[in-house]
């Protein structure tokens, strides 16, 4: 029985008597892990991954502006995960660059109208990589997460989307979602005897709505729209910046995956119908339409030089394959991620800052009632909405004077060398911030005050090319920021000839709440009625 009970003896507790010789130093240590408990070894172990993760965040934050220490492994994951803009502004003014590391994520942030181009325009060392959860809700393989000539060669073949002419193509759609829910606004304000509502859910719904009036046509029924439009906040929820990484049942970002499925699944339904549609010739009427349009006309031209005879075609611009309904699903999707939050931001300052600012909107009323020579229902092409240069002064003060889109993350590819002293680790975050470039007081006078004019009678148009940073700037450069500059113009300017609005001010009217984009913290109290004329 000795024997046996001998044999199974752990080997680190006769490791002494090894043929092997120890050095005396070790062998106190090895004694002591020898008889440590299972506790004692784990929480050791523990020790030391503590002493690990701030010795790595230490050695990856080298100069830049950051907390000297981390908390253990979670870092300031608490604080993010209720987001607040004045810690976020506090960050931005720390220095051009700082940083935080959040779980197993180290995150750069470039404050600076400089240090933010210098991300965007660097190609060869960052690419977009939104937030983790996002390769799961929109896609591992989905065109934005492409980089270099892949992402060169897909994004060419969107350009066509939103060409002017194609912007003129799906007016008369946005017009019509824009007729209807203008009615709904005074029955909404009715129902509530006139009394402020918060309008923040509404302005997302329209936003919505003619997003996918515009993005898959009359292919979407209304009550689908309604629901991509409800379940669109929990796809937010799930792609806020800092959240779990990954996907558990009934958490966030489970609900966000559902609701994106469910999203997805519509838009490939309306991509099989578009095909059938505009292959038995129809008129295309929007984007989905526009792109399949596109395809079929490069299957032409592809079977046409397959076969050696080419005469009486014409070559398309960029020769597409055929894209399957789930890949056009896919892609029309990100186009509503894209435009979704940040246009429903930008709406809801707007009608609250137009609210107040009744000098300003009585010029934008009167451009808008000139250019339809005094009907106010008469509708607008693309060249009239372009010809009123003041309402797009309006639209494009406000997204200097409350950017939606505060911030985008990169990943690095490898180590960037962000400037001469300081390199970005491989895999960190790299996030610039458009903020404070669009608040340059050399540029902007007076940058924390609402004034159209800067943009009217002003030069801030050429003075601030460099610092409007609203639409990105770079080889990932938002494809639609000309659609969406037209969208709100068109959005405010039949507004501003159909409605009349009031804003009740809360203090919590001009706080900042941050949920993907910016809100009022009030979520925007107002009371519509119709214009009489």
């Amino acid at each position: 029985m000795a024997t046996n009970a001998t044999s199974f003896t752990s080997p680190l507790a006769t490791i002494k008597y090894a043929a092997v010789p120890v050095p005396p130093q070790l062998e106190y240590a090895l004694e002591v892990v020898a008889n440590a408990s299972i506790w004692q070894i784990l929480v050791s172990l523990l020790a030391l991954a503590v002493v690990y993760d701030q010795i790595r965040y230490i050695l990856n934050k080298g100069s830049i502006v950051g907390p000297a220490m981390k908390v253990p492994f979670i870092g300031p994951f608490l604080e993010s995960v209720n987001p607040k803009f004045e810690e976020y502004h506090a960050k931005w003014l720390s220095g051009p660059l700082s940083c935080v590391s959040v779980f197993h994520k180290f995150v750069v942030i470039a404050s600076t109208r400089d240090m933010a181009r210098k991300v965007f325009n660097s190609p060869a060392f960052v690419k977009p990589c939104v937030v983790d959860v996002a390769h799961k809700l929109l896609g591992a393989d989905n065109w934005v997460f492409l980089d270099g000539k892949a992402h060169v060669d897909f994004r060419k073949g969107l350009n066509g989307l939103f060409t002017r002419r194609a912007l003129e193509i799906y007016l008369p759609g946005q017009e019509e979602v824009y007729n209807r829910y203008f009615k709904s606004f005074v029955d909404i304000s009715k129902a509530a005897n006139f009394k402020p509502v918060p309008w923040m859910t509404q302005f997302r719904e329209i936003i919505t709505a003619v997003s996918c009036r515009t993005f898959v046509g009359h292919y979407l029924g209304d009550e689908a729209v309604k629901k991509i439009a409800d379940d669109y906040y929990l796809i937010t929820e799930a792609l806020e910046l800092v959240n779990f990484p990954i996907i558990i049942p009934f958490t966030k970002t489970w609900y966000g995956k559902k609701a994106a499925d469910m999203v997805l699944a519509e838009f490939a339904r309306c991509a099989a119908k578009s095909k059938v549609r505009m292959a038995a010739g129809g008129e295309p009427n929007c984007i989905m339409d526009a792109w399949v349009v596109e395809m079929i006309a490069s299957k032409k031209w592809r079977d046409a030089e397959a076969a050696g005879n080419t005469e009486g075609l014409t070559k398309p611009t960029h020769v597409l394959r055929d894209f399957t309904d789930y890949e056009i699903a896919q892609t029309v999707f990100t186009f509503l991620f894209a435009s979704q939050d940040a246009t429903s931001s930008a709406a809801t300052w707007l009608f609250q800052i137009m609210a107040q600012r009744p000098d300003v909107l009585d010029r934008v009323r009167a451009e808008n009632l000139a250019t339809r020579n005094g009907n106010p229902n008469a509708p607008v092409n693309l060249e009239q909405l372009e010809s009123m240069s003041y309402t797009r002064a309006v639209v494009r003060e406000l997204l200097r004077y409350r950017p939606p889109v505060l911030m985008v993350p990169y990943v690095a590819k490898k180590p960037f060398p962000i400037t001469d002293t300081y390199t970005a680790p491989k895999g960190s975050m790299v996030i610039p911030s458009t903020y404070l470039a669009l608040r340059d007081p050399e540029v902007y006078q007076n940058p924390d005050v609402f004034d159209p004019e800067r943009y009217y009678t002003g030069d801030a148009e050429v003075k601030g090319a460099k610092n409007y940073l609203v639409f990105g700037t770079g080889p990932h450069y938002c494809i639609g920021q000309h659609y969406a500059q037209m969208n709100l113009c068109l959005f405010l300017g039949k507004a501003s000839v159909q409605l009349e609005w009031e804003h009740h001010a809360t203090p919590l009217s001009e706080e900042i709440q941050v949920f993907a984009t910016i809100f009022p913290k009030d979520h925007c109290p107002l009371v519509f009625k119709e214009r009489k004329w």
